[in-house]
């Protein structure tokens, strides 16, 4: 697992930045998240998602061997300390087009260093009338990271899903906007607390909220 840098070592210290990537059509990324994984580490089954780790090299896309995730505790209060696994990305997935340019994308803005190591997490989260679906089970937070990137690729059926960036955790939010498909919400994990609110069905039926969440370092262990 890489280091994180002390606020003081960024090499590009931005706050937080909205640009929508034009370069990638989201509809191609659709049907990776049909056969997500339930994750096992929240209870209710209403999220899956898999987690894969890379480099960028020039202008080549480098895939690193499989890792654990793991946070304490002070950053993830509901599972921090414990050693997550979850299954790599599709490789056809990787393979696209569009998914190299979302990491360039990333990479390019947060004006990485070298072969920086980057974590790219595909989560779904679902909701039913019955059963709301939460994307921040651990509340306001920090990742405990240097920077995140929430890309947006899909809503349906959904209301909800806003995400908010935090100065501290009681204060009032500076940034609160819900992500459309094509946007690219970069944060500086330093500086910002954030947190997605619930969603919730707009009609009778499943409603699912598709994100890619990537962050460097990658927080990943061999």
């Amino acid at each position: 697992m890489q280091k994180v840098l002390g606020s003081t070592e960024l090499e590009y210290a931005f706050l937080f930045t909205l640009r929508k990537v034009n370069s990638i059509s989201t509809e191609g990324f659709q049907p990776f998240f049909n056969n997500l994984p339930v994750d096992p580490y929240i209870k209710g089954n209403y999220r899956t998602r898999r987690l894969s780790r890379f480099i960028v090299s020039q202008d080549k896309l480098i895939k690193l061997p499989h890792g654990y995730l793991f946070q304490s505790k002070d950053y993830n209060p509901l599972v921090g300390d414990i050693k997550r696994e979850f299954a790599e990305l599709d490789d056809a997935l990787i393979e696209l087009d569009i998914f190299k340019n979302l990491v360039f994308a990333f990479s390019d803005s947060c004006k990485l260093h070298p072969e920086a190591e980057i974590g790219v997490h595909q989560i779904r989260t679902s909701c039913s009338p019955d059963n709301f679906g939460n994307p921040a089970p651990e509340g306001i937070h920090r990742d405990g990271t240097d920077f995140i990137g929430i890309f947006s690729v899909d809503r349906q059926n959904i209301q909800g899903g806003e995400t908010h960036l935090y100065t501290a955790k009681k204060e009032r939010p500076v940034f609160n906007k819900i992500l459309y498909p094509g946007e690219l919400l970069l944060i500086n994990d330093h500086q910002f607390f954030h947190f997605t609110t619930p969603i919730k069905p707009m009609t009778d039926g499943v409603g699912t909220r598709d994100v890619f969440v990537l962050t460097s370092p990658s927080l990943l262990s061999d």
